[in-house]
């Protein structure tokens, strides 16, 4: 009986002793497990924290930027500053130095001792109104820092406008040189025999004396005349951006009576004949009526207003005046 027993001691015994090994492996595996998620933690926390510490690197740097081009602006203020500031120590040095010497004097009369009370109230004072004077300085300081800042920001942003409008003038100054070329070749036999070609003000002028179009008083348009018209019209046909005014012109000697033509005044005859011309530019052309304006000036704009024979035959003239498309330049004016 006692052998029995003993055999199940043992056997139980040997099974506890088998059972601990078990055990400790799982938690071995378990804290293996929770070290592998403690490390993925650290691992993601340490990703975020790298990207932050990128941004406030970028941050930083920004500010640095900023705080250097502030201290480049205000040279001046930062001067002013620093003065006042050497004031305000020197006052304090003072200040001290007549605060020993009280204590050294108030063993001494009664007299020097008010003295010296009214020297440091002096002291006191002028030090309190340095000090209202350095405070006042910095705010100065900071309001022309703002302002300065506001005043470089408007600065840059008309110097953008500026700019644009430079390109866009330029743009239109080359396209009245291009029509000015174009206009040229095509009247090239003209040119020079009652017929110049200016460009002005982004604008192109083509201005025709009497004797290219028309007969003393007349508005019936010379063959001369009819065949550079029509030759113009094929450049203006081109470009349909283009503004068109055509504009009469007469010398300033009275009409007596009724012209054939029916005007019975050099502003009637200069109306007549802008009007001439612009049926001539749209006759079998590709020209809308809509973009050409006639108009009579009389002998009111005067190229030369002397009174001799040749100023007169100079203002006896026909004025085709040609712009550029302007919509781009007027919406940047406006704007």
């Amino acid at each position: 009986m006692k052998s029995k027993f003993h055999h199940v001691i043992v056997a139980m015994v040997l099974s506890a002793t088998a059972c601990v090994p078990a055990r400790q492996f799982e938690d071995l595996q378990k804290k293996e497990k929770a070290c592998q998620e403690e490390a993925a933690k650290l691992k993601n926390t340490n990703t975020i924290l790298s990207t932050e510490n990128t941004d406030l690197t970028a941050r930083n740097a920004k500010l640095e930027e900023g705080v250097n081009k502030l201290a480049n602006d205000s040279a001046v203020q930062g001067n002013n500053y620093r003065r006042l500031n050497e004031l305000y120590n020197q006052l304090t040095a003072s200040y001290d130095k007549l605060l020993a010497n009280n204590e050294k004097l108030q063993a001494g009369s009664a007299e020097e001792t008010r003295k010296l009370l009214n020297q440091l109230n002096e002291a006191r004072t002028d030090l309190q109104k340095k000090e209202d004077a350095l405070r006042k300085s910095s705010a100065d300081l900071d309001s022309q820092q703002r302002d300065l800042d506001e005043s470089k920001k408007a600065l840059a942003e008309r110097e953008a406008k500026v700019a644009e409008l430079q390109a866009i003038i330029a743009q239109k100054d080359s396209a009245a040189t291009s029509l000015k070329n174009a206009v040229s070749k095509a009247l090239m036999g003209f040119e020079n025999n009652g017929l110049t070609i200016e460009k002005r003000n982004g604008k192109v002028y083509v201005s025709l004396e009497e004797q290219l179009l028309f007969a003393s008083g007349s508005t019936v348009i010379e063959k001369k005349g009819e065949e550079a018209l029509k030759k113009l019209a094929v450049v203006l046909e081109s470009d349909p951006d283009l503004g068109i005014v055509v504009e009469g012109h007469t010398d300033n000697v009275p009409i007596n009576g009724t012209l054939a033509s029916g005007a019975r005044d050099n502003w009637e005859l200069s109306v007549l004949r802008a009007t001439s011309v612009t049926k001539i530019l749209l006759t079998n052309s590709k020209i809308v009526p809509t973009r050409i304006t006639p108009a009579g000036k009389g002998p009111y704009m005067p190229l030369d207003s002397a009174a001799t024979p040749e100023a007169k035959r100079k203002n006896r003239r026909t004025e085709i005046i040609l712009t550029p498309k302007l919509a781009e330049l007027m919406k940047a004016m406006g704007e």
